[in-house]
């Protein structure tokens, strides 16, 4: 299971990360208990920084839901989640933009304050329900979660939207 909690930060670069996994199943609770659960899909972990706009939220969007990572009959990854039916699950880490080059303590001025953040993540959310045709599930942004992640593969993509490769 993963913890994670949420800090307001500032950054003036262009940068969103995501990680995606590929699960069997997954949840998210908080202390008002389950806020998510789906079977097969993808967990994405979204690390929103001050600069992001809906640009970057466009592209990730588009690529997250034609990622070719599910398995076709023959074994081979081949298949994207739009052509398999799976769920996501978006829970919002700033801790993906920690900055670690000095001391031991993470820093995290680069993740985006809540006025920047807050519609960002909605917006994503928003975007992949359209994408997909049907609700995405998510964690409760800003508070303390547990995420439990049966990771299929196991399977898990880092996307940062300043690398578009």
């Amino acid at each position: 299971m993963k913890y994670i909690v949420y800090l307001i930060a500032k950054n003036k670069q262009n940068n969103m990360k995501v990680v995606i996994q590929r699960v069997i199943k997954a949840s998210v609770k908080s202390e008002k208990g389950m806020l998510s659960g789906i079977g097969p899909g993808l967990v994405v972990l979204a690390g929103i920084e001050e600069s992001d706009t809906r640009e970057d939220v466009e592209w990730l969007s588009n690529k997250i839901v034609r990622l070719r990572i599910f398995n076709d009959s023959d074994g081979v990854m081949n298949l994207s989640l739009t052509e398999t039916g799976g769920d996501i699950i978006v829970v919002s880490q700033f801790t993906l933009h920690a900055k670690t080059k000095k001391g031991n303590r993470p820093s995290y001025i680069k993740a985006a304050n809540p006025e920047t953040a807050i519609p960002l993540y909605e917006y994503f959310v928003a975007r992949l329900s359209d994408l997909l045709g049907k609700s995405v599930g998510t964690g409760e942004f800003g508070a303390m979660m547990m995420v439990e992640i049966h990771n299929d593969g196991p399977v898990t993509i880092i996307i940062d939207t300043k690398n578009k490769e």
